[in-house]
């Protein structure tokens, strides 16, 4: 395709949907319509186009494209209007093309573009770093450096604990998700798609238990904890250890919510034997949960804190924040990178930032979970086996009433019909068998028990 057909395609692109719908932004209207089936005639003519364009190694949830979004809709090339439970996986907490967010970009932008901070810095850095430092659980000296994606906050955060405590091995726990670059898939514990087939993975990383209170066979959190403990101390050694990693509520594995008790006994045996907690909040950072932090939620203080997704409303933005003293540890130069904290990502993380602050969204997630689990709570149906979550972090997991058994394949189908009804769902969890729901924090009641109106009929026709 030369340029110029590029250029008409862009052109009739736009036109469409100008005549169609408002481009994006809060103007756009918060409704579900469906004037095609899904995927639609324009989206499977780009279909084909990617499969001859793009690596078949991307993959894609639902393939309708798309070409406006704002608050808790998106609007494919077909005109549908389909309601976001998704968020760009937890991205678009503020809602998509948020006004604070487009204001502070545009104004960025015409400023400069780039100028990398480990050459020639600027204030905004500074300014994100502060507010994570203000943010981050403790009221402890703190110091933050910025990146460009949650693997590479987790990576980094892992190089901080080993240069700092002079050990190597590293504990992440099953049914983990941490990243798709090297190291970071070999914290993750899912095989298939992450991991399957891009070996050798990174060395001295071990895996132990978590608590999972669905299939923990009545464990409280201690218990379950002591457990994980035990094994640390026989197989590993807390000499050894440099770090332990885990997500306060697992993402990609489940949604998965560890009983009580269980994270505050992992911080205290870190404590005693100079290891590094390491809170991954990359999902769950920044009003998520109904609480700004999930590790707020039983006042746990990790050493450091990586985050991302959330923290800039869909520009690529992470960090990691902690105690002043591990994240001085490491030589000038050692930490940063072309791209990480970019001018025009720290001015969106600000207005963020600050959206959520001003606007209360810290209530605004735990009232939507309050939605989410009472309609999903009176969902009569045997085949789901927990509802769970916190916040606008919930999980709806699906069993064989018979056994107990994950049942990926009537996941499939739900989410597959709740696609085609124009409701925007994502599956996970290690077995394939749960469904999450994270809508922005935008989202209007009124459209929220919408889409939950769909996802119940589908799964009582499923």
């Amino acid at each position: 395709m030369t340029l110029a057909d590029t250029a008409a395609r862009t052109a009739s692109t736009q036109q469409a949907v100008q005549q169609a719908v408002p481009l994006g932004g809060p103007s756009l209207p918060q409704q579900r319509r469906l004037v095609t089936s899904i995927p639609g005639p324009k989206s499977l003519a780009l279909t084909a186009r990617k499969n001859r364009a793009v690596s078949a190694g991307v993959g894609v949830t639902l393939p309708v494209y798309a070409v406006a979004a704002g608050g808790a809709v998106i609007v494919d090339v077909d005109g549908n209007s389909l309601i976001d439970l998704g968020s760009g996986i937890a991205v678009t907490g503020v809602g998509n093309s948020a006004p604070a967010l487009v204001c502070a970009v545009t104004e960025q932008l015409a400023q400069f573009t780039h100028t990398c901070f480990s050459v020639v810095p600027y204030d905004s850095y500074i300014d994100v770093a502060e507010a994570l430092n203000r943010l981050t659980p403790g009221d402890h000296d703190k110091r933050s450096a910025l990146f460009n994606s949650g693997a590479e906050a987790v990576e980094n955060a892992v190089k901080i604990a080993r240069h700092f405590t002079g050990k190597q091995a590293v504990v992440a726990f099953d049914h983990a998700y941490h990243g798709r670059t090297n190291l970071t898939m070999g914290l993750t514990a899912k095989n298939q798609p992450y991991k399957n087939g891009f070996g050798p993975f990174a060395a001295e990383i071990y895996r132990v238990p978590t608590s999972y209170p669905l299939r923990d066979g009545g464990l409280t959190g201690v218990e379950a904890a002591h457990r994980t403990i035990s094994q640390i101390e026989k197989q590993i050694g807390a000499d050894n250890l440099a770090a332990v990693i885990i997500e306060p509520i697992q993402g990609e594995g489940g949604f998965i919510v560890p009983a009580a008790g269980f994270l505050p006994t992992l911080v205290d045996w870190c404590r005693a034997h100079n290891v590094v907690f390491i809170a991954d909040e990359v999902q769950t950072g920044f009003a998520r949960t109904g609480d700004m932090f999930a590790c707020d939620h039983e006042a746990i203080v990790p050493d450091l804190i990586c985050t991302a997704k959330g923290i800039a409303g869909g520009l690529p933005l992470s960090a990691v924040t902690g105690r002043a003293e591990i994240m001085d540890a490491p030589q000038g130069g050692g930490l940063g990178g072309t791209y990480g904290g970019n001018p025009l990502a720290c001015a969106a993380a600000l207005a963020t930032i600050a959206t959520y602050e001003n606007e209360n969204l810290v209530a605004r997630a735990r009232h939507i979970g309050a939605i989410i689990g009472a309609q999903l709570g009176a969902i009569d149906d045997p085949r789901v086996g927990e509802v769970r979550g916190r916040g606008a972090m919930m999980a709806l997991e699906l069993i064989d009433p018979a056994t107990g058994e994950p049942d990926a394949a009537l996941t499939a189908r739900v989410l597959a019909s709740a696609h085609a009804q124009g409701v925007l769902l994502l599956g996970c969890g290690t077995y394939g068998n749960v469904i999450r729901l994270l809508p922005p924090l935008s989202i209007t009641d009124a459209l929220l028990i919408e889409a939950l109106d769909v996802l119940a009929e589908v799964l009582a026709a499923s």
